[in-house]
């Protein structure tokens, strides 16, 4: 079983765009998988909700809801690093990272590890 850690940036584009990601996971991806988020993404959405206004901040809180709803577990850590690096340090070869960082993406590329990333606002696309 593969993990899919799912990066804030992209849950936020989710909800902007109104993309399922659970449904367009289950879609693209033929094998069996768990969803799970870095710990500190939740302190992320919490930072932007906080201190974004309008659209962003709305989005924000619909991806949390979801994330509630859908009962995503957490990868736990135990440093204050940025969500990005520990992203990078807790992505292992069986993993897949969704994300729209366009920073993230680079450097999970480098390392050879499979990205998930948002197609014309409408669908979720596998890159190896």
């Amino acid at each position: 079983m593969r993990k899919v850690v799912l990066d804030t940036d992209f849950l936020i584009h989710c909800a902007s765009a109104k993309i399922d990601y659970a449904e367009e996971l289950r879609r693209i991806l033929d094998f069996s998988y768990k969803t799970y988020i870095i710990d500190k993404t939740i302190d992320e959405l919490d930072n932007i909700i906080e201190t974004k206004k309008g659209k962003t901040k709305a989005n924000a809180k619909l991806a949390k809801a979801i994330l509630k709803a859908k009962k995503i577990p957490l990868i736990k850590t135990k440093k204050d690093k940025i969500v990005d690096e520990l992203i990078l340090k807790n992505a292992a070869k069986n993993c897949i990272v969704a994300t729209m960082d366009a920073d993230l993406k680079r450097k999970l590329k480098a390392k050879g590890i499979p990205r998930i990333v948002i197609r014309q606002k409408k669908y979720l696309v596998l890159l190896d």
